[in-house]
């Protein structure tokens, strides 16, 4: 018995064996056909790339020429500002544009694919005038493709309907719908004109300057916010010019905005009917809908007042490291200085925490409100030095019985502080410390 049960084993030994070697010697075989093998249907550098046509069936071709390293324009069927980030997706399409498959070498009836009559061309030109035609078919009835060509050569392949469909773009796909087409950061001065409110803005060194109706310091967040709106305010493409035109002529005016820079001046007047804006621009023939996702954003900062527009802050230090601060008040006098991370007070280490704090408060100090008058006898002189000596800004504060009015030495500008504004400053004042003694070693 025992020698019948080795038998056994050993026969089950073998097959396990015979099997093992079998698996071994007969793996399955990699896909030679897979994507990455396929060859490219065309590779372009969109560098080179000097002019681009498409061709949607049953639309008249739009052709955009190459005007600058990132800049383009429609000149069929009309003459227009091309959306440059939208050419440039196209451009990324077709570098490289890449095959699923090759379906035929030599296809006897391009009908068959849906070539004879292409859905989509598109032609590409380089700077050596040469042009390539890509011929875009029928969908594939599986692998969720499509059927391509380009011109010269009589291989149909499958390419992903992805490719299509990045290609695929009508008119107002490719026109650039901003109501004003200029870079921002070219715009020198911003003339808001407002019924009874008008505003001057003045691009310098260090931001913005309000000009009008006088000189103010400004906030130039909210300038550089309602700068970028105007640049970025687009027109609706599903409301037809001629119902925008009809809608802008009875809407009320909310203000018209002149832009001056570098490449001259552009307008845009805004109005609003009920929640919608239209806008009628020197750069944008015609008048326009404003589309919603921009218009009420364009809208708030077109209503700012004067005041939110001038800079609450009453140091412009900003997030720099001071020098010096000079703090008076009645018999309290304190004088800080910082030498690389370490601050002194009368030849005394500070603790650094302490000073932080303080800096902090005076960073923060800003305004509740602007006030013409109250402002009689000081009662806090505080002076901040920064920029390696080149800036010093002096301050005057006179506490008040609902806070305290401040004074800058430069401009009549009067602030008002409200009470925890001026807590922060003088709690942060009472908090400082000399630094703990270092332990012996």
């Amino acid at each position: 018995m025992k020698f019948r049960g080795l038998i056994v084993a050993a026969a089950v030994l073998l097959v396990l064996a015979g099997v093992l070697y079998w698996s071994e010697h007969h793996k399955p075989k990699e896909n030679t056909t897979a994507s990455s093998t396929t060859p490219a249907i065309l590779k372009i550098d969109p560098a080179t790339v000097t002019g681009l046509t498409v061709k949607g069936k049953g639309a008249p071709p739009v052709v955009l020429a190459r005007t600058g390293a990132d800049q383009w324009k429609i000149t069929a069927p009309g003459d227009y500002p091309a959306d440059s980030s939208a050419v440039t997706s196209m451009l990324s399409a077709l570098s490289p544009l890449n095959s699923d498959s090759i379906v035929k070498d030599h296809p006897a009836n391009l009908a068959d694919y849906g070539l004879s009559d292409p859905s989509l061309e598109v032609d590409v030109t380089g700077k050596d005038n040469k042009t390539s035609r890509l011929l875009f078919g029928d969908d594939a009835p599986t692998g969720g493709g499509v059927y391509v060509q380009l011109a010269g050569n009589p291989r149909v392949f499958t390419t992903g309907s992805d490719a299509k469909s990045s290609l695929n773009k009508s008119l107002g796909d490719l026109r650039d719908k901003r109501l004003v087409p200029v870079d921002g950061s070219s715009v020198s001065n911003i003339d808001l004109d407002r019924k009874n409110h008008d505003i001057s803005f003045a691009r310098i060194q260090s931001g913005w300057q309000i000009e009008k109706p006088q000189s103010y310091r400004t906030d130039n967040y909210q300038v550089d916010d309602l700068l970028s709106q105007l640049t970025g305010a687009k027109w609706d493409p599903s409301v037809s010019a001629e119902d925008a035109a009809r809608d802008f002529s009875h809407a009320t005016p909310v203000a018209t905005v002149k832009l001056t820079g570098s490449s001259g001046n552009d307008t845009i007047e805004v109005r609003k009917e009920k929640d919608d804006y239209f806008a009628k621009s020197s750069a944008v023939p015609g008048a326009w809908k404003i589309e919603s996702s921009s218009a009420s954003s364009l809208g708030a900062d077109l209503d700012r007042s004067l005041d939110d527009f001038r800079n609450k802050q009453l140091f412009d230090f900003g997030y720099a490291d001071p020098e010096k601060i000079e703090y008076h008040s009645g018999s309290t006098s304190i004088m800080l200085a910082r030498t690389g991370d370490d601050w002194t007070s009368n030849g005394k280490k500070m603790d650094s925490n302490s000073v932080e704090a303080l800096v902090t408060a005076v960073r923060e100090l800003s305004a509740s409100k602007f006030v013409t008058t109250g402002f009689t006898v000081p009662t806090i002189d505080l002076t901040v030095t920064s920029s390696n000596g080149k800036r010093v800004e002096k301050l005057q504060i006179q506490k008040t019985s609902d806070g305290a009015i401040a004074k800058r030495d430069v401009g009549p500008t009067l602030y008002s502080l409200d009470p925890a504004a001026l807590s922060g400053l003088t709690d942060a004042i009472a908090g400082l410390k000399p630094a703990a003694p270092e332990k012996k070693k």
